[in-house]
């Protein structure tokens, strides 16, 4: 079954191998990836820019571990935003988790195998519900990839992001008192992951949207106000690629669904 396309592309998330090499430090802030040496990655990256998400995910994973960090991010952004399949979206939530823990054996320094087996899980958790996912021992593993992630990668803005979301989806789902004797959240400190979330990557629209999502969820009305100027402040964001173009049109769907 074909992949559901990119549905603004544009020219400007369209790079080649030297303005991606240029632009590339503004790109990976955020998940702090380093520029490929194979020219194979190179393309496989320049397809996810693009937002050929089923290209990018095909030629990260021809060329083995080294293309799976491309892989995972191409196939989980495909998986969030445009797979209309909610059966689809968890199957390969799981696909990715397993490939992780491939690459985390063969690549144990590599961050991404951490993180996005990490952000597999916690997408796959959302999906089948918070609840049964923590009957199934699926925060543990979470924490600890997260965890991880920031020993290795210290300026890993996306890992500080989903450790915000982390506490703020515990707290919500078995309460903070239960969240902190079992799993060790507070919300105090997801708030803390998503301000240096923003402070280690000022462009972020995905961290502004899951801090106010967290705002939201845990804070109701008293902190509305804050979090209808994090969902503008994300929609503000002048997007580099369709990763970011995504992230930026579900921050104006925020909007007006306020």
């Amino acid at each position: 079954m074909a992949w559901t396309k990119f549905p603004h592309a544009d020219d400007a998330y369209v790079y080649t191998a030297a303005t991606l090499k240029k632009a590339w430090p503004r790109l990976h802030v955020g998940d702090a990836e380093p520029f490929p040496k194979k020219a194979a990655l190179v393309d496989a990256w320049i397809a996810f820019h693009a937002g050929e998400f089923e290209k990018a995910t095909k030629l990260g994973l021809d060329a083995g571990v080294d293309g799976y960090s491309v892989a995972h991010k191409a196939s989980c952004m495909y998986a969030t935003y445009l797979e209309k399949s909610d059966k689809k979206k968890i199957a390969m939530f799981e696909e990715v988790a397993e490939r992780c823990e491939r690459q985390q054996a063969e690549q144990p320094d590599n961050p991404a195998g951490y993180y996005w087996h990490a952000y597999a899980l916690g997408r796959y958790a959302q999906g089948i519900s918070i609840v049964k996912a923590l009957a199934q021992g699926i925060a543990p593993k979470v924490r600890a990839s997260l965890d991880k992630t920031i020993a290795l990668a210290p300026k890993h803005s996306d890992a500080h992001i989903a450790l915000g979301a982390f506490h703020a989806e515990i707290i919500n789902s078995v309460g903070a008192m239960i969240g902190g004797l079992t799993y060790g959240v507070k919300k105090e400190d997801g708030y803390k992951a998503f301000k240096k979330a923003i402070e280690l990557n000022p462009d972020t629209a995905i961290g502004r949207i899951e801090y106010a999502n967290a705002l939201v969820t845990l804070d109701g009305k008293k902190k509305m106000d804050d979090a209808v100027k994090l969902y503008e402040a994300a929609a503000a964001v002048e997007p580099k690629d369709a990763m970011e173009r995504l992230d930026v049109e579900a921050a104006r769907e925020e909007l007006e669904d306020e």
